[in-house]
């Protein structure tokens, strides 16, 4: 027992004095597909819920091509959230003692080894299931990952949240949903797209789960391949955005995922041209098909903006989100490193050639390489939150409150708040998110703004196991004059530079040999931070600000791959990547 916490406390509750617990942060993966995901198992995965979670305690998996996947450091929460249509059906199926396993056996849907051998899933796979597919089995598996949820939970140490995902599509863009329960406290069944593809309806479902004690959330993912309908500025039936709709919209879906392999979803170098970061792991193709996906409508940022003048006509502000990063692995789990990436969908990409990062070696003279989407995948990201503890009444409180903050896959710790009371300078103190949150909020919170400037206190710590950092930035986003504005703040700089009139920090000169990935062993910082007044700030307009760190340049994993199979890296493809954090931002009202 903490003696001196309890003394602290109880001098506190004598004194009449608010408690402010310290919090910490943790990271994990709340987009994690098994063996019981359809596509999953089609592509060679054989790992269910169990092994999933003994992976994010640190225990090494069979990838489905065969070699074992582990990660350097254990996660602190995880969870498996495998695709609600046909939950379940093709590891039913495969039980010698279902009456379907013999007619699936001959037709060659169970034979893993042929889908590493083809590349490719196996074409009848999709109308079996759908034909054979039963309400009773899909209970049955929630029941199993309900079980490995809580078998594996284990505070302190590993939080596991039940989950699954809600696949949905319009006109093939991508509308897809994780959705996340608090507790163990669950219904007894699903809802997916085949109860009904527009997320309005699932929305209503979760509050009816809401109401019989089922608290619950969902989670927007790989908004960039919605073709501009995850963030529309009318519903689902073209009627305008009420705020009946915000209301309903923000009470289910507090959380918007940002990154993961199908590639980053905070902006886009048409919607943001004076962003030089903007071009980061952009996947430009809707999900599974080699249709471009319309930017408007389709980015994080873009939404932010959107909401602010949805606000400024209806007073109806859908989209104030805060912001996670996933995998959204196949594999039943992913290592987060841009060196050691090995793919996203089992046997289907495990291997260089087949992510298109290396020659086929059909022809040696002229280097051939495949024609395949997924050399724009990134190699996945992570989710951070402050919380008070690891187990899931606080993670998932912060998740509710928005203290979150995503990665590219690095553990970099990103934190921020504001207020308009603190001082120039407050970010040097130790205790600096105690005197913001007297008189301001942290990440995910509304400010009101008075005749200055708030004060944005920001703070960012390297990954122990990763790379210094190159600079802090706050991004800001307005709506005036009957335009979407936003703007770019570097607001700290490494190396002891410091930053420019064009709110720029100086390159810090930090490089990278691609021969064989070295990088400089003598640029960038452990630690950023800052106190920082926005120079355009109004009275009165509204805005939102969130942070940015970047890290300095390393190679990217397509890079990785070239330089262990001895070649040059693929022509047309950026050779490195700034790994990066965004916080959950702050309106300012």
């Amino acid at each position: 027992m903490n003696y001196l916490r309890l003394a602290c406390l109880a001098i506190a509750l004598l004194l009449n004095v608010p408690v402010l617990a310290s919090k910490q942060a943790f990271f994990g993966d709340l987009h994690v597909h098994t063996s019981y995901s359809m596509d999953a198992y089609g592509f060679g995965t054989r790992m269910g819920p169990d092994e999933a979670y003994r992976f994010a305690k640190g225990a090494a998996i069979t990838h489905p091509q065969g070699f074992t996947v582990q990660l350097d450091t254990p996660l602190d929460f995880y969870a498996v959230t495998d695709h609600a249509e046909y939950l379940g059906a093709l590891t039913t199926f495969d039980n010698p003692d279902h009456p379907l396993f013999q007619t699936a056996t001959e037709l060659g849907i169970l034979d893993e080894s042929t889908v590493a051998e083809r590349g490719r899933t196996h074409p009848d796979m999709p109308t079996f299931v759908a034909k054979h597919n039963t309400l009773a089995e899909r209970r049955s598996a929630w029941q199993d990952i309900v079980a490995a949820a809580e078998t594996h939970y284990a505070p302190g140490k590993l939080t596991t949240f039940i989950g699954y995902e809600y696949t949905s599509f319009r006109e093939r863009g991508n509308m897809h949903r994780n959705v996340i329960f608090a507790s163990n406290r669950v219904p007894t069944d699903i809802f997916g797209r085949l109860e009904s593809k527009n997320p309005e309806a699932l929305w209503r479902w979760m509050d009816e789960q809401r109401d019989q004690g089922f608290e619950v959330l969902a989670i927007p993912h790989n908004s960039n391949g919605s073709d501009g309908w995850m963030f529309d500025d009318v519903q689902w039936d073209g009627s305008p955005i009420d705020p009946e709709y915000a209301a309903l919209r923000l009470r289910n879906e507090p959380l918007v995922e940002i990154t993961q392999i199908k590639g980053t979803s905070e902006t886009h170098p048409f919607l943001s041209p004076n962003d030089e970061w903007a071009n980061f792991e952009i996947f430009p193709y809707r999900i599974a098909n080699w249709g471009k996906s319309k930017p408007r409508g389709s980015y994080v940022r873009d939404a932010y903006l959107t909401g602010l003048r949805l606000e400024a006509e209806s007073g109806a502000n859908p989209y104030k989100f805060g912001i996670v990063g996933a995998s959204d692995t196949h594999n039943s789990g992913s290592r987060f490193d841009e060196e050691t990436f090995v793919g996203k969908v089992g046997a289907l990409d495990a291997k260089p050639e087949r992510r298109g990062s290396v020659p086929t070696g059909v022809n040696e003279n002229v280097p051939e390489y495949r024609h395949v989407f997924r050399i724009n995948y990134g190699a996945a990201g992570l989710t951070g939150v402050w919380a008070e503890e690891n187990n899931r009444s606080s993670i998932y409180a912060a998740l509710r409150r928005k203290e979150t903050f995503a990665t590219s896959g690095t553990r970099i710790r990103l934190r921020m708040g504001a207020s308009t009371e603190v001082a120039a300078g407050v970010n040097t103190r130790p205790d600096w998110t105690a005197a913001v949150s007297k008189s301001g909020v942290l990440q995910g919170g509304e400010l009101a703004g008075g005749e200055e400037s708030p004060f944005f206190v920001v703070q960012a710590e390297q990954d122990a196991r990763g790379v210094p950092l190159q600079r802090l930035q706050i991004i800001k986003g307005w709506y005036a004059d009957g335009r979407q504005q936003e703007a770019v703040f570097d607001i700290a700089c490494s190396d002891g530079l410091t930053v420019a009139t064009d709110h720029r920090c100086p390159d810090n000169g930090a490089s990278v040999d691609l021969a064989k990935c070295a990088i400089s062993a003598d640029k960038g910082d452990a630690t950023l931070s800052a106190t920082w007044q926005d120079p355009t700030y109004e009275s009165g307009q509204k805005a939102f600000y969130y942070a940015r760190v970047l890290e300095n340049p390393t190679c990217r994993w397509s890079t990785w791959d070239s330089v262990r199979a001895g070649v040059a890296p693929r022509s047309g493809w950026s050779t490195t990547i700034q790994e990066r954090a965004w916080s959950s931002p702050i309106w300012v009202n």
